[in-house]
């Protein structure tokens, strides 16, 4: 996890409020948002929210992308990386990781995940409050398992995926890029073409 004193969280939506909920908890010290939509002299618990990049990053600053789209979340990323600032890796106190796991840059882990043992998150994704990886997963860049998801152990998850709130892949299978999986949803089968799966069990509803 990145070390915190200040952080730079790109974006104020709903997600970026979580990330800064998360960034105080792990202990830093002095947060900025930055907003294109940001209106003259907004705030968030008298931390400022600016609609540019309007001053020069302390060295010991790192810039979370929070973007709850997963597309923007890469640009987010990939923005930061060409800037040559660090991108931050959250987890939050409250989330538990299990040993051998690995969780790569730019990745945010919420109150209450779980990231099993031998599991790999990629770069840039969200593991929303009360997700569960469980052991050995593989989860893709820039996915986003939303709040109260399930991956069940040995699955792979591919990249840019959706995994909706409460949603469930049982275990060992294989989720290509680019799938939304809708809230609520099960897979009990592999899903093999991008696009929306809903129900129980998943089917493809389209692209």
């Amino acid at each position: 996890m990145t070390t915190l004193n200040g952080i730079l969280i790109l974006g104020f939506g709903g997600h970026a409020r979580s990330v800064a909920d998360v960034a105080l908890a792990s202990g830093a010290t002095q947060l900025c948002f930055v907003d294109i939509n940001a209106r003259p002299g907004e705030s968030f618990c008298s931390f400022p929210v600016k609609s540019s990049l309007d001053f020069e990053l302390p060295e010991d600053w790192a810039v979370v992308p929070a973007a709850g789209d997963n597309k923007k979340r890469m640009e987010q990323c990939e923005w930061i990386l060409q800037q040559g600032l660090r991108l931050a890796t959250l987890i939050s106190p409250c989330a538990t990781i299990g040993v051998g796991a690995h969780i790569s840059e730019g990745t945010f882990i919420g109150h209450h995940a779980h990231v099993g043992p031998m599991a790999s998150v990629g770069r840039g994704c969200i593991v929303n409050t009360g997700a569960i990886i469980e052991h050995e997963c593989v989860v893709g860049a820039y996915s986003h398992i939303s709040v109260g998801a399930v991956v069940a152990g040995t699955t792979r998850i591919g990249d840019r995926c959706f995994l909706g709130a409460g949603s469930t892949v049982i275990d060992g299978l294989r989720v290509t890029d680019d799938v939304m999986l809708a809230a609520g949803a099960c897979a009990h089968r592999n899903l093999d073409k991008s696009g929306t799966y809903v129900g129980v069990p998943a089917k493809f509803l389209g692209l």
